[in-house]
């Protein structure tokens, strides 16, 4: 398991923009498991949305780019290096993410070529899909 310090060693995302909390597991280039708990007081709720906070569905992708990027980037050969989204496809939002969820956040690689890859990635809470899509990523 991987703290935020531990992250930040391997993804350059900081404060107020880290959104993973922990890293369960992970198989370098292959996969990684990550949470996000999900906080009252997370800076995005003072306005999406007063009296209803949802977590907005591009900072759901955002997370699970960050846990595809720190099975991407705790390979040797990419230390040091980014991972910038290429694009993201099939996306779909099931769920809504509130105040007091613990969203995990599952990515698979499944294609690489070069600096670019795909990675299958699943949001869920509770065991209930959030959002599932797949997220191109090219390494800078």
């Amino acid at each position: 398991m991987l703290n935020k310090e531990e992250i930040k060693r391997i993804i350059p995302q900081r404060e107020p923009f880290l959104m993973i909390d922990e890293v369960q597991e992970y198989v370098p280039g292959e996969s990684a498991i990550a949470y996000k708990n999900v906080d009252e007081n997370e800076w995005y709720f003072k306005g999406h949305f007063p009296g209803n906070p949802i977590m907005p569905g591009v900072l759901i992708c955002e997370s699970l780019a960050q846990t595809g990027a720190v099975a991407i980037l705790c390979m040797e050969e990419n230390k040091g290096k980014n991972a910038l989204f290429g694009g993201i496809d099939k996306m779909k939002f099931k769920k809504m993410v509130v105040p007091g969820d613990r969203l995990k956040l599952e990515v698979k690689i499944i294609k690489r070529k070069g600096p670019v890859g795909v990675g299958e990635a699943v949001a869920s809470v509770d065991g209930k899909i959030a959002a599932k899509g797949e997220l191109t990523f090219a390494l800078v």
